[in-house]
């Protein structure tokens, strides 16, 4: 199994999406997240069709801390059931995998 991931995430503005990303930066949960406005998402969410502009955040990080990093995304989101997934990275450049290991930490529980 891989130990590094991308994580999608998404969010409803532009200064929410900064503010995850900042916030997971910060805590060393991510090395770096791109941020992509101008996604347009159309889903069924409480037996109803919608359709809502987001911003797509794409996140590198590590599968030994993707828990951690879901839950501080639920911690911090504004949506009831953000979407939080992590897709394995099968492949990548040895150097842009030692900057996410130089750069990813574990840490403890937010209070």
């Amino acid at each position: 199994m891989t130990e590094y991931v991308v994580v999608f995430i998404t969010a409803g503005s532009m200064a929410e999406a900064e503010l995850l990303a900042h916030v997971l930066v910060e805590e060393r949960l991510v090395a770096c997240v791109n941020l992509l406005p101008g996604c347009r998402s159309v889903f069924r969410w409480e037996g109803e069709v919608q359709s809502e502009h987001e911003v797509f955040m794409i996140a590198k990080s590590k599968r030994e801390i993707a828990e951690a990093l879901i839950q501080r995304v639920l911690e911090l989101h504004s949506y009831d059931e953000p979407e939080v997934i992590a897709l394995p990275i099968e492949v990548g450049s040895a150097g842009y995998l030692q900057w996410i290991d130089a750069e990813v930490r574990k840490r403890t529980p937010h209070p």
